[in-house]
C-alpha cells in the first residue's frame, strides 16, 4: 500500500516508516502539515495522522480532507485516550483511532482492516475469475494454486484490488505503485498488467479504454 504517514515524533515516525517499509508498503513521511500539502491530493492507500502537530491539528487538516471529498481511510495516531476524544476523531472522519504508545503490527492490522472496508471487502480475500488476492498474506493464487509474482506486480494488484469495482486512471496507479506519476518507463504499467494477467487468467485485470484499469472483468 501508499501511506501517508503525518507525524512529528523522529523515533516514532522514523520507527513507523521502517517497520512499514519492510512490510512491502510504501511510505511517504511527512512532519509537519506544511510537508503534506504537497501529497495531500495524491492518490493514496491510507493516511496515517498525528492528532496534536507544530503547525496545526492533524484532526482539522482530516476534516479539510473530507469536507472536499476524499474518502481515503485515515487512521488518527494520538496520546489523546478519553472517550470524547476517540468520539471526536471518529466523527472528524477517521476510520479508526488508535492510542499511542501502541504496537506497529496492531497498526498494521488496523490498516488492513480499513482498507478492506473501503475496498467493501468483507474478509482480505478477493476474487476475479480464477484469481484469488489474499490483501493481508500478500500472496495471489490461481485455481488454488500459489503464483509467484514481484514487488511491482504485487502493487499494482494491491492498488487495483483495494478499489475493487472503481476504475483506477493510469497516472493514480502509477502514483500508488511508485510514488509519483510518469516515474515508470512508459510501458511498464502495461507489461506488470499483462504479466498479471498471464500469471492469474485475463479476468483479473480489465482495461477500460480511456480511462485506466479496475480489477476484475465486467461481464
Amino acid at each position: 500500500m501508499r501511506l501517508l504517514l503525518i507525524e512529528d515524533d523522529d523515533i516514532l515516525g522514523e520507527g513507523l516508516r521502517d517497520f512499514l517499509q519492510a512490510e512491502g508498503h510504501r511510505v511517504q513521511w511527512c512532519r509537519r502539515l506544511s510537508e503534506a500539502v504537497a501529497h495531500e491530493r495524491e492518490p493514496c492507500d491510507a493516511w496515517l495522522i498525528d492528532w496534536e502537530l507544530p503547525d496545526g491539528s492533524g484532526l482539522e487538516w482530516l476534516r479539510r480532507q473530507r469536507a472536499r471529498g476524499d474518502a481515503t481511510p485515515a487512521v488518527m495516531l494520538t496520546a489523546r485516550d478519553l472517550l470524547k476524544h476517540r468520539v471526536q476523531g471518529l466523527d472528524a472522519g477517521a476510520d479508526d483511532y488508535l492510542v499511542k504508545p501502541f504496537e506497529p503490527e496492531e497498526l498494521a492490522a488496523r490498516l488492513r482492516a480499513v482498507c478492506r472496508r473501503q475496498a467493501g471487502a468483507g474478509t482480505s480475500l478477493l476474487r476475479a475469475g480464477e484469481a484469488e488476492v489474499d490483501l493481508s498474506a500478500r500472496a495471489a493464487r490461481r485455481a488454488g494454486l500459489p503464483v509467484g509474482l514481484t514487488s511491482r506486480e504485487w502493487a499494482v494488484l494491491e492498488a487495483l484490488a483495494l478499489r475493487a469495482g472503481r476504475i483506477v486512471p493510469k497516472h493514480d496507479l502509477e502514483t500508488l505503485v511508485h510514488g509519483e506519476p510518469g516515474a515508470l518507463a512508459s510501458n511498464a504499467l502495461e507489461v506488470h498488467v499483462s504479466s498479471l494477467r498471464r500469471k492469474l487468467g485475463k479476468d483479473v485485470i480489465e482495461t477500460v479504454r480511456g480511462l485506466g484499469y479496475r480489477f476484475g472483468a465486467l461481464r
